[in-house]
């Protein structure tokens, strides 16, 4: 723990400056979350930080507020890197909130989007860039953008860029920053890739981690229905009619998303769908519909899992469960964010135990298997089925 404590479960204590604390308290942020209270003092006292914490725990403001803190005090210029457009606009539209009142400009730098808005910002001198890094290398390619202000640099969501491929260009941009800089490094896991980085291009880095790496949304309960394949749109069904609220529908391909968007609107229900194939348009689209309620269901893929930032999402459905175990925390921590209860509900085809397995190793943690809802068969399903393994005194299931 840092040695600055706050007060009475406030911002104050932190070393956040009072002109910024005004802000804080007029945005309505009365308490910080833990990866805040551990992280902002470390940071502003100008510290590299490493930071693990899940989605959901306020990691924005984390590495924020000391960012804009110390841009309002001092010359240089900030820059935020994320995975995804969606993440990029919502970052942005946090910092820009709490900026604003500083006098404080940002400019977003997206893919799918037009260059002629993004060059008009940047010809503002924005205090502050957010950019997804294929946007950024193109600004760069361009001579639309140079990087020699950048004083303090953010890579969030770290363990997703690399997942998504973007170890070269993420390279390249460290390599090209200005050497005597702060930076900050947030990410939910931390792979053998991320510590490289670490020790590479940081300096003595102070690490944070508020949950260990892999670990479940505290309020979510869980559950795991095991279903043959031609099942899953009937199971869908029933369950988002015993479950009224909002729903955030996972699926692995785009395909798949909108498969089951068709389905579900041909049933009347309200939804949307958001993935690669959807334009910058449409995506913001069906996630301010879902936002304000106009859409129940969002039907996605794992484009979303760290890209949506909607409060009060009740259930989650895992329609197909991802292609990598830590993905599956990703997606379930859409629900109970903010100390809210949440439910995940995942399907599971019988030839999928080993993917079950390895999100349990993850988590710590069994997850429940459910018997079918009333208005599905028992022979639509496929339990598990408890075997015996000589030498043991117990029964283990087995998929």
């Amino acid at each position: 723990m840092h040695k600055n404590t706050p007060k009475n479960g406030t911002f104050h204590g932190l070393g956040i400056a009072p002109g910024l604390l005004t802000v804080i308290e007029k945005l309505h942020y009365a308490e910080p979350t833990p990866i805040q209270l551990q992280a902002i003092p470390a940071a502003v006292e100008g510290n590299d930080v490493v930071g693990i914490a899940q989605t959901g725990t306020g990691k924005t403001l984390a590495f924020g507020i000391p960012m804009l803190q110390r841009l309002a005090q001092a010359k240089g210029q900030g820059l935020v890197l994320l995975p995804t457009r969606e993440l990029a606009l919502q970052v942005e539209e946090a910092l820009h909130a709490v900026g604003k009142p500083l006098g404080l400009k940002t400019a977003v730098l997206i893919g799918g989007a037009s260059f002629n808005p993004q060059m008009d910002a940047l010809r503002k001198a924005p205090h502050v860039i957010i950019a997804t890094p294929g946007r950024l290398i193109d600004h760069l390619m361009r001579k639309t953008l140079t990087l020699d202000r950048i004083s303090i640099l953010v890579l969030d969501e770290a363990d997703r860029m690399l997942d998504m491929g973007f170890q070269p260009q993420i390279e390249r941009i460290l390599r090209v920053v200005p050497k005597n800089r702060q930076t900050m490094l947030f990410s939910a896991t931390l792979p053998l890739e991320i510590m490289s980085i670490a020790s590479s291009y940081m300096k003595q880095p102070v690490r944070i981690e508020v949950a260990p790496s892999g670990t479940a949304a505290e309020h979510v309960t869980q559950e795991i229905f095991i279903v043959e394949r031609e099942t899953k749109l009937k199971l869908l069904s029933v369950l988002l009619e015993e479950h009224p609220g909002s729903a955030l529908v996972f699926a692995r391909t785009k395909f798949g998303a909108r498969k089951i968007t068709k389905a579900l609107k041909t049933l009347g229900m309200v939804a949307a769908e958001i993935h690669s194939n959807r334009s910058l348009a449409q995506r913001k689209e069906a996630l301010e519909g879902f936002r304000s309620g106009r859409y129940r269901v969002l039907v996605a893929t794992d484009i979303a899992s760290r890209g949506i930032d909607v409060k009060g999402i009740e259930t989650v459905i895992n329609y197909d469960l991802p292609s990598k175990a830590e993905d599956y925390v990703h997606r379930i921590g859409r629900t109970g964010r903010a100390g809210m209860a949440g439910h995940a509900i995942s399907f599971a085809m019988p030839e999928e135990r080993n993917e079950i397995r390895g999100i349990e190793r993850l988590i710590k943690q069994s997850i429940r298997i459910s018997t079918p809802p009333s208005g599905l068969s028992q022979a639509s399903f496929s339990p598990p089925r408890p075997v015996f393994y000589p030498g043991r005194n117990r029964r283990r299931r087995r998929w």
